[in-house]
């Protein structure tokens, strides 16, 4: 059931002028790629005496945050160590999402709502820049953005706001008429934080860690009749605006 203040949060954006998307998770479930390259490349080196991580501490503790903060995680006592693995960890994810990747359910659907309603869009990563351009392709998602903005872009990375207000500078609209499409707690709290509702993906983080990070609505994919019955609200108060315009 979608509470009204969910339906509200997206009523407030009339006139919709934009829509910031996440990459890893968002666009495409990439999580099982990376936890799988993590997981392989850290039992390779003996880190936690060769216990292979848990897919809860690649969730808690990687998960949507920026490589050179994972890198002082893993290798606390050496950086450079730690974004040299980072580097060849990307590496190999690269491969692996070459033949593997697949998008999130729903995706194209939501694709052709956003053209069709003629909005602006930005990708908003942590990811690599190689990363990025590499899924976004992949996708056939190249020529749907205006602008990729990525974390290594700015001074602070997510969960900091930085990369949403320089998406909404990068597209020239307001944060109170753009709505963010996210999948991690870090990069929920990022769009709540630059000001804006943000749509939750509980691609692969669960809804109870995601709702720590105060999304507007949760929902499962982009199939999900919750995230279409908030755009069909908004649609409609759309259309009861233009009148008076």
């Amino acid at each position: 059931m979608l509470s009204s203040s969910s339906t509200f949060s997206l009523f407030k954006l009339v006139p919709l002028e934009a829509v910031l998307f996440d990459v890893d998770g968002t666009l495409c479930d990439s999580d099982p790629l990376h936890y799988y390259a993590f997981r392989e490349m850290l039992q390779e080196i003996n880190f936690n005496d060769g216990v292979p991580i848990t897919e809860e501490f690649f969730v808690k503790n990687i998960a949507g945050k920026h490589n050179e903060d994972i890198a002082l995680l893993l290798f606390p006592d050496d950086l450079q160590r730690g974004l040299k693995f980072m580097d060849d960890k990307e590496a190999m994810f690269r491969r692996l999402a070459s033949e593997q990747l697949k998008p999130v359910n729903g995706i194209y659907k939501l694709k052709k709502w956003v053209e069709d309603h003629g909005l602006k869009r930005a990708a908003v990563t942590n990811a690599p820049r190689a990363n990025a351009e590499l899924m976004i392709s992949l996708l056939g998602l190249s020529d749907f953005f205006d602008a990729v903005i990525l974390g290594d872009d700015c001074e602070r990375a997510k969960p900091h706001p930085e990369p949403y207000l320089k998406a909404l500078e990068a597209l020239n609209v307001s944060k109170d008429h753009t709505f963010v499409c996210e999948d991690s707690v870090s990069g929920i709290k990022a769009g709540v934080a630059a000001g804006m509702p943000v749509i939750g993906l509980t691609t692969r983080n669960p809804e109870h860690l995601l709702m720590e990070a105060k999304p507007t609505l949760i929902i499962k994919d982009y199939e999900d009749p919750k995230l279409w019955a908030a755009l069909e609200e908004l649609d409609k108060q759309e259309a009861a605006v233009k009148p008076a315009a």
